[in-house]
């Protein structure tokens, strides 16, 4: 029986946990999700999914469980932040959060503080920072910033670099046609030197203008 995503397994355990089930143990080669409905096993005091293939995050409606005593979701593949429901959980007394996916900073409160064996918890979860981990939160997100900055830079070069490699490409390509082209490069040459000879004109033009008003202006 599958107990993510399938829904149907999921209330077969809370029908089983509302008649007095207290104990919920899960292991092997179940996958999906942790149902944001297990929020409704109220009467849940442990709750056991290790040595799974769960992935996505934990929810934060877990943070209502508030008879749990024991919760292990150690060995999935578990991604996202820790909830910060769980410092809620005062009758908590064992939590296992091993070898996942996890990131961010892990949330404080009194209750978790008092857990035993407080690294083992979070080992094996790399993107964790915060106490009782060595890892600070703070030069945590500023690596990420220079992660992201060093991305950034590896995307310029190759931006100009096709830039560089595009104008080069269409330089020769126009050389290319001039030099095979004979008539092409006579109209173009036309083309220039009426060009120049309109600039030529209004230059002149504008500059014998402002050399009379200035004639005017000094008589």
């Amino acid at each position: 029986m599958r107990f993510c995503p399938s829904r149907q397994a999921f209330w077969i355990l809370l029908a089983v946990s509302r008649h007095g089930m207290a104990k919920i143990a899960v292991s092997g080669r179940e996958s999906g999700q942790i149902p944001e409905e297990i929020s409704f096993l109220i009467m849940l005091t442990n709750l056991n999914l290790s040595s799974n293939q769960l992935i996505g995050k934990i929810p934060n409606q877990i943070g209502d469980l508030k008879q749990l005593e024991s919760l292990d979701l150690s060995c999935n593949e578990l991604t996202g932040e820790i909830p910060s429901g769980l410092s809620d959980l005062t009758s908590l007394s064992y939590l296992n959060l091993s070898y996942n996916n996890l990131s961010g900073a892990i949330p404080s409160g009194r209750q978790l503080q008092t857990l035993d064996s407080q690294i083992d918890i979070y080992i094996g979860n790399l993107g964790l920072c915060g106490y009782p981990l060595s890892k600070n939160c703070s030069t945590s997100t500023t690596g990420a910033g220079q992660s992201v900055g060093h991305e950034d830079a590896d995307h310029v070069v190759p931006l100009y670099l096709g830039m560089c490699i595009g104008f080069v490409v269409g330089l020769w390509t126009v050389f290319f046609t001039m030099l095979t082209r004979r008539a092409w490069v006579i109209a173009y040459f036309q083309i220039i030197d009426k060009l120049y000879d309109k600039v030529y004109v209004r230059v002149v033009i504008a500059w014998a203008r402002m050399m009379k008003k200035t004639h005017d202006g000094a008589a």
